[in-house]
């Protein structure tokens, strides 16, 4: 009697078990990846370095530098958007060294896996 479903002997292919491996080897490949890109600080000025935003690999604010000349009680809003300008870019660096390592991470294939 002829088996229905699954495949020829019974067991899984080998081409299966070999993507299997290597996902799970990809796996462990981006865990560790990630916990060194969270040891990770990226920087970023405003106002021709008058502020400087240092945010980790975790996307949190470590550090924020202001030259004395920014601060300037009479123009409270020119400082927070240099802050909020240098933040954001510190935060770009950090998404283009997450996006550039899952590019390494699989080849170019967008994040996907080969199957």
């Amino acid at each position: 009697m002829a088996k229905r479903g699954g495949f020829p002997g019974g067991g899984m292919p080998g081409n299966m078990s070999n993507l299997m491996k290597q996902a799970q080897r990809m796996q462990r490949q981006m865990e560790e990846s990630q916990k060194e890109m969270e040891t990770k600080e990226f920087k970023a000025t405003a106002g021709g370095g008058a502020v400087e935003v240092t945010v980790s690999g975790k996307r949190e604010v470590v550090g924020v530098k202001l030259a004395e000349e920014v601060v300037d009680p009479d123009d409270i809003e020119m400082l927070q958007d240099l802050i909020v300008a240098a933040t954001n870019e510190a935060l770009r660096q950090v998404e283009e060294a997450n996006a550039a390592m899952m590019n390494k991470m699989t080849g170019g294939m967008g994040g996907g896996f080969p199957f």
